[in-house]
Parts: structure tokens; sequence; C-alpha cells
């Protein structure tokens, strides 16, 4: 009995996985279920996972290790076998990610090609990210240590984390910036990157208001008009790239 419970949880969570799949990719519109099933590499690593998290449950030795390293060579995607997934997670194109021992991913998230879910150093015990619900990790971010990623967060491409994250929060930047708090779209996935604010774009622009506001003060103290700051063109560097080529 306890066999078969077990098996209607797995099936209902590959069902699960492949739906998500089909809601958050618009190249699936027209692609079967089976289809995604052995043709999406998100799929198929998710799959191999729960697999081998299940077996690794049940204290069975070296096989969910191999079932790991299987899907790493197919799919491109390293899961640990002891990491903890949701239901209703995807893994989009999958070439990259890697997601450590105890990592723990809530439902609902979605990763992008090139995220990490990381240790920091060579502690012991709870050392990987948690992503709560509704996360959505951007393409080649990494998040490294114990953090926490709260509800409805959402992580920029190539954003570095290594502190915990509020919920309905966006990060950008290197190291992660929060530039948006209790966002007007917290729930579910949302794939606009081109539109994330930049902070330091933003504080050098303020930094110039500023200046310019005391340029004005010291206008009218000395009655003496500024200059306007020379700026100079850059040129390229003639000779050999030090990066080669």
């Amino acid at each position: 009995m306890l066999a078969l419970e077990r098996l209607t949880g797995f099936v209902e969570s590959v069902r699960k996985d492949v739906a998500a799949a089909r809601a958050r990719d618009p190249a699936t519109r027209d692609v079967g279920a089976v289809q995604i099933l052995i043709s999406y590499a998100g799929v198929q690593a998710l799959f191999m996972h729960r697999v081998s998290h299940a077996l690794n449950d049940q204290g069975v030795p070296v096989l969910p290790r191999l079932l790991s390293y299987g899907a790493r060579i197919a799919t491109g995607v390293e899961i640990h076998p002891a990491a903890e997934i949701g239901s209703c997670c995807f893994i989009d194109h999958g070439s990259g990610v890697v997601i450590g021992e105890t990592a723990i991913v809530g439902d609902c998230v979605t990763l992008y090609q090139g995220v990490t879910l990381g240790g920091t150093g060579f502690q012991t015990g709870k050392r990987h990210p948690t992503l709560e619900k509704n996360v959505t990790v951007g393409s080649g971010a990494k998040l490294l240590g114990p953090i926490t990623v709260g509800h409805g967060s959402k992580v920029g491409a190539n954003t570095v984390v290594i502190h915990d994250v509020p919920p309905n929060t966006t990060v950008v930047g290197n190291p992660g910036h929060p530039v948006r708090v209790e966002g007007k779209k917290p729930e579910g996935p949302d794939t606009d990157w081109i539109h994330l604010p930049d902070p330091v774009a933003e504080a050098l622009k303020k930094l110039s208001e500023r200046v310019a506001s005391l340029e004005d003060v010291v206008e009218e103290i000395t009655g003496r008009k500024q200059e306007p700051a020379e700026v100079k063109e850059l040129h390229r560097k003639k000779g050999p790239s030090p990066a080669g080529g």
C-alpha cells in the first residue's frame, strides 16, 4: 500500500513538472506531453532527480549518485540526490544548472540555464540555498550559502546572491541588491528580464543631480558661472588584445 502511494505521488509530480513546462515555455504550445518528457532536458533532469531522491531517502547506496551522474551527462543539469525539490518546478533549457546537496526548492520555482544553488567554504550542515514558493531565478545567477529567497521573489540574470532575500523582492547585481520590494507581480514566474532596474545607474544619476545642484549653489554665492566638465572621447588602444585573438 505504501509503495503504491509513493508511486502515485511520483507520477503526479512528473505530471506537474510537464504541466509547468507547458505553462512557462511558449515553445511547448504545439508539443505533446510525451515529447516534452523525452526531449526537454530540464524536465528529464527533474524526472531523474525524483527517482534518485526517492532511492536516496530509502538509504540505497551508490545507485542514487549514479543516476544523478547519468542525468548530468544526458541533460547538463547536476542535482544532488539529497536536494529537496517541490512540485510544479521548471528548469528552462537546463544546461549548466547545479543544485547542491542541502538545497531546498519550493513549489512552482523556475530556474533558467546556468543557475547555481551552491555552498561556500567547507562548512557542514545546511550550506545551500532555500528557495520558497514562486521564486524565479534568471540565467547565470549564483545563489551561494544557506540563504533563503522569500516567496515570490525574482533574481536577475547573472546576479550573485549571498544574503537572504525578502519575499516579493527583485534582486540584481553583484553582489545582489534588492531593487523592488512588494512588487506588482509577486506571484508566479515573470520572464521580463529587460526592464529590471539598475541600482548602480540610479545611484550615479542621483549623484550627478546632487553635483549639479551644488554647482548652482556655488555659482549663486560666487557669481561666477561654472564651466562644464571636459569630456574626453575614449579611443581603442592600439596593439594586440590582452584577451587574445
